[in-house]
């Protein structure tokens, strides 16, 4: 089997204006996404998807990385990793045994794009098979515990949303520390106290920053929820800033949780080094794939350290992290977005079997999942950006 051509359909969901609100990240208008389809000489066509401007992916993926896969053999996905990670000088690294990555291809976008053709990679690969990604990759799991993701609602309203999330079974659910009333101290603590009246005793409640607080601020914050069983801090700081995070995660008793604006092991190594993390959270269309995600597993794992897949953005995103989640011995948790995203819940013919708070794993080959046939006409790309401030 050899793959004949690699392609990106870029794809938006407009966010209906009744339905925007600001957060620490603007006010969201849309939700864009690049869905990175393999082709074989098989008939069978692999499919991934990429985090980035779906444009600049594009760019990368027709005038660099594409022609590199094209006449590669899915079998051989290390391989064809390693070819894309190291550019011109992939041959030298494979024969020598250590990377030797091109410059432009071990971060951002380049790397989100490589990410998605290994998605792809996998997904042709397990048809071929004939079993799911989750089997190829080594099972560990056929279901996993999962969490209601969410949580903007201002004041005491955050009683009734997190609430609502317990009530369809999920037994831990996580809030933004910046709500729709903005940030203070005194803010988060209101929403937080009311989530937890919302949701009782039992269940777990995590909160995330999306890294927006400075070192003493997340301190402070930390703290003042303490008290509230807290079951992880997610990016109190800046992604760029590992050593601050390591100072926050020594001032509290909660664990901190980050990883989703990480890019392959390198990454996590740096945040384990310093100390920083207690539970990692990759995200498969950015940290490489499914090839690197197995790696960072196996890297953190060693540290004592738990993995919760990030899985927030397309349909095809959150089915390659069921597959992670599946197979990463160490993970104990699977996220599950509760804003509005039709883009996760509306792409495919299948739908998804999340049950009592628990996603299962699909029983089809590749990622198990079929797009639409009216799909990508219905999510075409629409140019601008996604959060408007």
């Amino acid at each position: 089997m050899k793959i004949t051509e690699v392609r990106v359909v870029a794809m938006s969901d407009p966010v209906p204006p009744e339905r925007r609100h600001r957060t620490d990240l603007g006010t969201k208008v849309k939700s864009d996404s690049a869905i990175i389809f393999v082709d074989s000489d098989t008939g069978l066509t692999g499919m991934g998807a990429a985090l980035g401007n779906p444009g600049v992916l594009q760019a990368i993926v027709e005038y660099e990385l594409g022609p590199e896969v094209v006449g590669e053999d899915p079998m051989f996905s290390e391989r064809i990793y390693e070819k894309l990670y190291n550019g011109s000088r992939a041959r030298p690294a494979m024969d020598t045994g250590w990377s030797q990555p091109d410059p432009s291809r071990r971060r951002g976008m380049v790397m989100e794009a490589i990410a998605g053709i290994d998605i792809a990679v996998w997904d042709l690969k397990a048809q071929a098979l004939g079993i799911p990604v989750y089997q190829a990759l080594g099972a560990t799991r056929d279901r996993v515990r999962a969490y209601g993701s969410g949580g903007w609602a201002p004041g005491d309203e955050a009683e009734a949303e997190l609430g609502g999330y317990a009530a369809k079974g999920f037994s831990a659910v996580k809030m933004r520390v910046v709500g729709r009333d903005g940030f203070s101290i005194e803010n988060t603590v209101r929403r937080v106290k009311a989530a937890r009246r919302g949701i009782g005793p039992d269940v777990e409640l995590m909160i995330d920053a999306h890294g927006s607080l400075d070192v003493s601020t997340s301190i402070r914050l930390a703290k003042a929820l303490e008290s509230y069983d807290i079951a992880w801090f997610e990016e109190p700081v800046s992604p760029d800033d590992h050593q601050g995070q390591a100072l926050v995660r020594q001032a509290t008793s909660i664990p901190i949780a980050s990883g989703e604006r990480e890019f392959t092991r390198y990454d996590f190594q740096d945040l384990l080094a310093h100390g920083a993390l207690d539970i990692a959270q990759p995200d498969v269309a950015r940290a490489g794939g499914f090839t690197e995600i197995r790696r960072i597993a196996a890297l953190t794992s060693a540290h004592q350290v738990r993995l919760a897949p990030h899985a927030w953005g397309s349909g095809v995103l959150f089915a390659a992290s069921i597959h992670v989640a599946m197979a990463a011995p160490n993970c104990h948790i699977l996220e599950v977005s509760q804003g509005y995203m039709p883009m996760i819940w509306d792409l495919f013919n299948e739908d998804y079997q999340i049950h009592d708070g628990v996603v299962y794993a699909p029983d089809r080959p590749g990622l198990g999942f079929t797009l639409r046939a009216d799909a990508l006409e219905r999510f075409k790309y629409i140019p601008g950006p996604e959060y408007e401030w």
